[in-house]
């Protein structure tokens, strides 16, 4: 079905005016959002959110990520508009972005097969954390130090706990690690563990050391009373068969996969604010790698 409002005119064929095609290829974009048109932006730069998922976001927009989005909307000129999620981050992407409630993600994944990603705005990866008057020398996971430690906070499913198994701390730690979520099971559930609480275990001495992803907790690390230690794994941890963890990892802006001009659109508007991002990042105390 044609747009009833467009008036065709089969003597406007000359050079100086639209064509009958044009004008039926016009009528036709006019059905489609400004996002499905690839010429096209839509009016607002409209960002799914979690309502209350710190470090990264929050309705207070408290996140580091609600500051980048904003700084990111502001080099695009395009004005910023949050879609709040009750739900975690993980869900953003199914349960907003491809359900067209939203139109961009901040913080995925850059190799993310769900959607489109933005060239990475930074890059980071997991931690060691532990308080400095342990006096321990840690630089991977196969640090002799790790040995003498007993209680490690981890985040379950992560590399992290890949690498307790690897390096036989994963049966002495599986009833720590279950009272770090209240004893809740995962089954057909997604439990979150606060990273501030996570760090707390640490600054408290309950747990002997940390390893989560460092955009998570640097905030709580950076703010601590307790002076505490943190350490970047190295980008691999090996295991014994010589396979390679993978932990370190990109982050980029999604957007779904046929939303062609806004990826290109938001990649200029992260060149041109890199600086301020930048800022931004290391203001939290995340490692930049």
């Amino acid at each position: 079905m044609f747009n009833n409002n467009v008036k065709i005119n089969k003597k406007m064929v000359g050079s100086k005016h639209l064509t009958y095609s044009s004008l039926l290829m016009a009528s036709l974009l006019t059905l489609l959002s400004p996002a499905q048109a690839n010429n096209a932006l839509p009016e607002s730069l409209k960002v799914c959110a979690a309502g209350n998922e710190m470090p990264y976001s929050n309705t207070q927009q408290q996140g580091f990520e609600n500051e980048i989005a904003k700084v990111l909307a502001d080099s695009m000129e395009m004005p910023l508009e949050f879609v709040w999620s009750d739900k975690a981050a993980i869900f953003l992407v199914t349960e907003h972005l491809l359900k067209n409630e939203c139109d961009v993600v901040m913080g995925v994944d850059s190799d993310d097969p769900r959607v489109a990603t933005s060239t990475p705005y930074y890059k980071s990866g997991y931690v060691f954390v532990y308080r400095s008057d342990k006096n321990l020398t840690i630089s991977d996971w196969h640090s002799a130090d790790i040995q003498k430690l007993n209680r490690f906070v981890v985040i379950p499913g992560s590399p992290s706990e890949v690498m307790l198994r690897e390096v036989g701390k994963f049966e002495g730690n599986f009833n720590y690690t279950k009272s770090l979520s209240g004893y809740k099971s995962p089954r057909n559930q997604y439990i979150r563990l606060e990273p501030s609480k996570l760090i707390g275990e640490v600054t408290s001495g309950n747990g002997d050391i940390a390893h989560l992803w460092a955009p998570e907790v640097a905030r709580y690390v950076r703010d601590s009373n307790t002076s505490l230690e943190m350490v970047l794994s190295p980008e691999l941890g090996k295991t014994k068969e010589g396979e390679g963890i993978v932990q370190h990892y990109d982050q980029s802006v999604a957007v779904r996969e046929d939303d062609k001009a806004l990826l290109d659109a938001i990649n200029k508007g992260l060149a041109k604010a890199a600086p301020q991002i930048t800022a931004i990042l290391e203001k939290e105390g995340i490692p930049l790698l």
